[in-house]
């Protein structure tokens, strides 16, 4: 009689166990607020996010495009940039159809599978243009620093070991971070303060704590921006080192001139990157917090092949010759 008792009691706790962890995980579906402010602005605020995805398509389309088709950028410099605006045109991507879908349908709603593949992707990508921004910075420091020995060390296959170093790196450092996210549980509310499935406001909802996880995921990303921070000062601490050293004044601002558009891509990705990760935790939910995530996730990617194309020299002349060439053949056929 006592076994059985026992036996009994066993399977209630057992089920009981079973229908807790049915409950906590009772959450599929998320509801992002986006922009609640601008609901009476909603048509003009999707045109304008319309036309910025459409110019970061085209300026990142044209970067590729110019890289892979003129044997004149077929150098590291112009490679690594080409990867970065590959990075750039879907990092966009990941975030913004998403947002404007919900201006236009009113639908906030967002799967769960959805929300961690949209945050996956977004660190993904995110943490490929902090590496390359910092191989960017190397490759400027070994073409202003040692330009005799810039041939040997820059060869085509470190240049390519460095791109799938990039990508292999930011593919297994937000992997695991992710998967833990993944398998938290849900069991409401199930309200995201956010435009997207950002990790931070994501944490505050799981019904646990997390903070293992926002430790292991500070960690992760600590390390690969303050290593790739760290990395770019260096580099132009002894690049702008070396500019002042030139005799020339024609000299200094030619060599210059050549790392002036990653110092500005570099300069607006890393203030956005530091708000970001040095504002309190109380505030990862608030309006500027938004607004910071805002300017890091659209704008910065829609500046970056444009500024790249304005203050390149070489870009500009090869972008000149591809745009006569299409339009004579414009011409011809009428």
């Amino acid at each position: 009689m006592l076994m059985t008792s026992s036996f009994s009691s066993l399977c209630r706790q057992a089920q009981a166990a079973r229908m807790e962890k049915a409950n906590q995980t009772s959450v599929k579906e998320f509801i992002i607020v986006g922009f609640p402010n601008l609901r009476l602005f909603k048509i003009l605020f999707f045109l304008i996010l319309m036309v910025i995805y459409v110019l970061t398509l085209m300026g990142n389309t044209l970067i590729i495009a110019l890289v892979w088709r003129d044997c004149r950028l077929h150098s590291p410099m112009y490679w690594f940039l080409c990867n970065l605006s590959f990075s750039g045109f879907w990092f966009t991507t990941v975030i913004l159809p998403k947002t404007m879908e919900s201006i236009v349908s009113d639908n906030h709603m967002i799967s769960f599978s959805s929300c961690i593949t949209q945050t996956y992707f977004y660190f993904f990508l995110g943490t490929s243009e902090y590496i390359l921004v910092a191989v960017m910075s190397f490759d400027r420091y070994i073409a202003i620093c040692k330009p005799l020995h810039y041939p040997i060390i820059m060869s085509g296959q470190l240049t390519l070991q460095l791109v799938i170093c990039t990508w292999m790196g930011a593919f297994a450092s937000v992997l695991c971070p992710t998967i833990l996210v993944s398998q938290l549980p849900f069991c409401g509310p199930n309200v995201i303060n956010h435009f997207f499935c950002d990790i931070r406001p994501l944490l505050q909802l799981a019904c646990v704590d997390t903070s293992l996880i926002e430790r292991v995921n500070s960690t992760f990303a600590s390390l690969v921006v303050l290593s790739s921070l760290f990395l770019t000062t260096v580099s132009y601490f002894y690049i702008i080192h070396t500019i002042l050293h030139i005799p020339s004044a024609i000299g200094r601002q030619k060599t210059f001139s050549t790392c002036a558009a990653h110092i500005t891509v570099a300069s607006i990705f890393y203030s956005c990157s530091i708000f970001m990760y040095v504002l309190p935790k109380k505030l990862h939910s608030s309006d500027f917090y938004k607004l910071v995530a805002f300017l890091h996730t659209v704008i910065t990617p829609l500046l970056n092949p444009f500024i790249y194309t304005l203050r390149n020299e070489k870009v500009q002349i090869v972008f000149k010759e591809t745009l006569r060439q299409r339009t004579g053949n414009v011409s011809e056929r009428f």
